[in-house]
């Protein structure tokens, strides 16, 4: 359910993502309505491809939000994956939008449009849209300054390319009040470009969230240096960190004096987990506890293979 007047990060994302929905559709309504009467393809190619952002937003706004969604019985890890999926689609639609719009410009380039009928409403219209993106870009970016949303990061980056992309039209605008038409399809040409490349690279970050993908080097230097805070910790091994939607999930053997209580070791994990649950961006955490000198792994090759090490870090 949305509550939109609520002030917990769910509330915040789908306000962002319902704000995101309104633009696109007042953007669409001004460009299109004067794009229409006034035969312009690139006040309504422009208007086009903020209707596949309204789509975007809306699957944002309806899916996104789930991520903040408690753990259940059919999702007991949470339900992280489903905003880089969200995004993944944002991403998808971009890069199809870009492709579209390089289409039209070739067949403008090759004179398949009959220029529009001079107005300044044309330029007007598309002032209009460049506002109304730019703030769209301010807004999500700045709600998303806390929350730190993949879904809402692609909508922000799809704000600016409608604001390149509206750019691009109106050069061909002033090119059909200069008499040089060609100016709009070559624009619009250059620009689409732009877009389906930032699309394939939102495409490409939120795919290594979905397939659990290891994460950079320095987030695994991390979650050791936590570990080996700890003064009771003797020796880590067998680290895997691996990410399960936009968190880090973390999986590790750590050896202990072998001569500790049962409690004792329980306190000592307990501690362990807490402290790398604490770090920014891990959620799930697995900790085994290994009695030290016992020489388990200890002969294994060092090795780095998607996140996982074989071999025995000494403290």
């Amino acid at each position: 359910m949305w509550r939109p007047w609520g002030s917990d990060e769910k509330a915040r994302f789908q306000r962002a993502a319902g704000v995101n929905v309104l633009g696109n559709a007042v953007k669409i309504a001004v460009e299109g309505s004067v794009g229409v009467y006034f035969g312009s393809v690139a006040l309504v190619a422009d208007a086009a491809h903020s209707v596949a952002d309204l789509v975007a937003s809306a699957v944002v706004f309806i899916w996104g939000g789930s991520r903040y969604d408690a753990a259940d019985e059919t999702h007991p890890h949470g339900h992280q994956r489903i905003e880089p999926l969200t995004a993944l689609l944002v991403g998808a639609t971009i890069v199809i939008l870009g492709l579209l719009l390089l289409r039209e410009s070739i067949r403008g380039v090759i004179g398949a449009h009959s220029p529009p009928r001079q107005s300044l409403l044309l330029i007007g219209a598309l002032l209009f849209a460049m506002a109304d993106m730019y703030l769209l870009y301010w807004y999500t970016e700045r709600v998303n300054a806390d929350l730190g949303s993949t879904a809402l990061d692609a909508l922000a980056v799809d704000c600016l390319n409608d604001i390149y992309t509206t750019i691009a039209a109106l050069v061909g605008i002033f090119g059909v009040f200069l008499n040089v038409p060609i100016l709009d399809p070559v624009a619009g040409a250059l620009v689409s470009v732009l877009v389906v490349y930032q699309g394939v690279e939102i495409g490409r970050e939120n795919v290594t969230y979905l397939v659990g993908a290891a994460p950079p080097a320095a987030d695994r230097k991390r979650v050791t240096a936590a570990l080996r805070e700890n003064p009771a910790v003797e020796g880590v091994h067998d680290l895997t960190v691996y990410y399960d939607g936009t968190d880090l999930e973390v999986e590790v053997h750590v050896e202990v004096d072998g001569e500790l209580t049962l409690r004792e070791a329980h306190d000592i994990e307990t501690e362990l987990v807490t402290g790398l649950r604490n770090l920014e961006d891990v959620g799930d955490v697995h900790v085994h506890l290994d009695p030290s000198g016992v020489g388990e792994w200890k002969d294994a090759p060092d090795a780095v293979d998607g996140g996982h090490e074989a071999g025995v870090e000494e403290p």
